[in-house]
C-alpha cells in the first residue's frame, strides 16, 4: 500500500507540530508519522521567548495557554552565594517577555491533540526505516508495531525527529560536533518541599563547578525536573546505579540538597551521553532538517525548542514557496539563516564553559545596558542585529570577560 502527499512530517514534537501547523493552514496535504505513542517522556522542558512567536504564528498558543503551566519569566544563575538573575522583561529586543516551564508529554500531546482537531494526519508508533529519493520524489518506507511495512510518497520530507535523527541516519548527514563532550544525567520528583513564592516557581541553574550545574526546573502540576549537566567523564565518574549517582551528586548543590534530600524519584534517571550534535547539511533536494535532527548545543540557555521551532517555521514556509513554483535559495534563506543563530548561541556554550560568560553573570556588579542585551540572546532572539551582543558575539564576550578581571585586579590592589 502507498500513500502520496505533499510533505512528509517525521516527528510530532514542537518543530513537528509547527512545521504541520503551517502546511496545513496552507492547504497543502500532509501526514505526521512519530515512532513513539503520546504521552510519551522526552527532555527539553524549558521554553525561551522566541518560541512564543512561532506558536502564536501558526495558531497554537491558544491551546498552550489552556493548559496553565509553569510561567517563566526569566532565569536564575547561582555560583555558591553569588545570584545572577535575568528577566526578560528588561531584554533588548522587544518580543515576548515570558515563556513557559513545560512537563513535556503534556505538552507535546498538547500540540498533536489540538491539530488532529483541525483535521491533521497523525500515525502514531510508526517507524521510519529506509527513504528514497527518486525523480525528486521522496519514497519512504515506514514500519509498524507488528511490523508491517508501507510506503509513503511526497515532495518534500521535513525531519522533526529530535534525537532519533531519522535523515541524519538514514543518509548519513551527522558530523562532530565542535561543541566539548557533555552529558546529561536527569529525573522528576514531587517537590514536596517546594518554597512558597517565586522561589519555589523560577527556573535555576546551580553552578557547582565551571563545568558542571545543575538545572532545577518546576512546573504547575507540583513536580519539578532535575538533573545535571557536565563533561562526560566526570558523569561517568560517580558509581552505582543512575540513581544512586544523581543522589550522589544532588550533593554538590549546598542549596538545594535539603530541598530534594531522600524524596523518591518519578522515574530512573536517564542519561543523555554527548549532547550536542551537528549535521553535514541542513538540506537536500526534497527534504530540511528541523530542531535537534540538524543541530543541538547545550542545554545550558535552554535553545532546543526554540532552534526546532524556528527552524520548522522557517522551512515550512520555503516549502510551500518552492510547491508553488517560487524560487528558494536554500543555501541563504534556510542554513544560512539557521547557523547564524546556531553561530550567535554556540559562543554563549562555549564561552559558558571557558568561564568567560561565568566571569560576567558572577562579577558582582551589573552594567545593565550589557545585561539588558545578554538578556535577550538567552530570550533567543538571536537574529537581531541590533544588539551588539548578537553581532559581535564572539568578540565582545571575550572582551567583557576581560575587562571584568583587570576591574577585579584594580580592585586588590
Amino acid at each position: 500500500m502507498s500513500e502520496n502527499i505533499d510533505v512528509l512530517i517525521i516527528g510530532a514534537g514542537p518543530s513537528g507540530a509547527v512545521a504541520a501547523a503551517y502546511l496545513h493552514n496552507e492547504g497543502f496535504s500532509i501526514k505526521v508519522v512519530e515512532k513513539n505513542k503520546f504521552p510519551r517522556f522526552v527532555i527539553g522542558e524549558s521554553l525561551i521567548p522566541r518560541c512564543m512567536d512561532h506558536f502564536e504564528a501558526v495558531g497554537l498558543l491558544d491551546c498552550i495557554k489552556k493548559k496553565n503551566f509553569e510561567i517563566k519569566k526569566g532565569a536564575r544563575f547561582m555560583q555558591g552565594p553569588i545570584v545572577c538573575e535575568f528577566d526578560f522583561s528588561k531584554k533588548h529586543t522587544d518580543g515576548w517577555d515570558w515563556t513557559y516551564q513545560v512537563p513535556r508529554a503534556e505538552f507535546d500531546k498538547t500540540l498533536t491533540d489540538e491539530l488532529q482537531s483541525r483535521g491533521v494526519d497523525i500515525d502514531f508508533e510508526k517507524e521510519v526505516i529506509d527513504v528514497e529519493f527518486v525523480d525528486n520524489v521522496s519514497h519512504t518506507t515506514i514500519k509498524d508495531v507488528d511490523g508491517k511495512e508501507t510506503k509513503i510518497t511526497a515532495k518534500y520530507i521535513v525531519d522533526s525527529s529530535g534525537f532519533g535523527r531519522v535523515l541524519p541516519r538514514l543518509l548519513d548527514l551527522d558530523k562532530p560536533s565542535d561543541i566539548g563532550k557533555h552529558s546529561s544525567i536527569f529525573t522528576h520528583v514531587k517537590d514536596v518541599n517546594r518554597p512558597e513564592g517565586w522561589d519555589g516557581h523560577r527556573i535555576t541553574f546551580d553552578i557547582v563547578s565551571q563545568s558542571t550545574w545543575l538545572w532545577v526546573i518546576p512546573f504547575s502540576n507540583g513536580i519539578t525536573s532535575i538533573g545535571y549537566v557536565g563533561p562526560t567523564e566526570y558523569l561517568e565518574s560517580f558509581k552505582g546505579s543512575k540513581e544512586e549517582r544523581l543522589r550522589e551528586m544532588m550533593k554538590l548543590s549546598d542549596y538545594y540538597v535539603g530541598r530534594f534530600d531522600g524524596l523518591p524519584y518519578e522515574f530512573e534517571p536517564r542519561m543523555i551521553k554527548n549532547v550536542a550534535k551537528s549535521v553535514k547539511q541542513l538540506y537536500g533536494k526534497g527534504y530540511v532538517l528541523t530542531g535537534n535532527s540538524a543541530e543541538f548545543l547545550d542545554p545550558v540557555f535552554s535553545s532546543g525548542v526554540t532552534f526546532a521551532t524556528e527552524s520548522a517555521h522557517l522551512g515550512a514556509q520555503l516549502i510551500v514557496k518552492e510547491l508553488k513554483g517560487e524560487s528558494v535559495d536554500w543555501e541563504v534563506d534556510y542554513t544560512q539563516y539557521i547557523l547564524e543563530g546556531v553561530n550567535v548561541f554556540g559562543t554563549y556554550v562555549k564561552e559558558w564553559y571557558t568561564g568567560n560568560l561565568q566571569k560576567i553573570f558572577f562579577s558582582g556588579s551589573e552594567n545593565p545596558v550589557i545585561k539588558s542585551q545578554i538578556c535577550a540572546v538567552l530570550a533567543g532572539y538571536v537574529w537581531d542585529r541590533s544588539n551588539p551582543f548578537v553581532k559581535n558575539h564572539a568578540r565582545l564576550v571575550k572582551t567583557v570577560a576581560h575587562i571584568t578581571d583587570l576591574e577585579k585586579e584594580n580592585a586588590k590592589s
